[in-house]
């Protein structure tokens, strides 16, 4: 895949209000899906549905503790995400 489709993809992943949401309270913490649907005011359905794609995009990691499943973000996704986009948005006289 060429770098542009792949940064295409991540600009889609987070064009959306409510990731961008799931990743700020991720940055503190580590949450379970019902934690996050707290927060953000809608249902745990919602916030699995969010969590799958971010998942599928490497950006949350799963942690299974007994019956509950815990998300965090992914450090090196964050990274590489940051320095594709930085690639792309500075100025070439920088």
């Amino acid at each position: 895949m060429k770098q542009s489709q792949k940064l295409a993809r991540v600009f889609k992943a987070l064009s959306v209000d409510t990731r961008i949401r799931i990743v700020q309270l991720l940055k503190g913490r580590n949450l379970c899906v019902n934690a996050l649907a707290s927060r953000l005011g809608i249902s745990a359905a919602a916030v699995s549905q969010h969590l799958r794609a971010m998942r599928d995009l490497d950006l949350v990691e799963a942690n299974k503790d007994g019956y509950y499943v815990h998300y965090r973000l992914n450090p090196r996704t964050l990274a590489t995400w940051r320095e594709m986009a930085e690639s792309v948005l500075k100025a070439d006289h920088e």
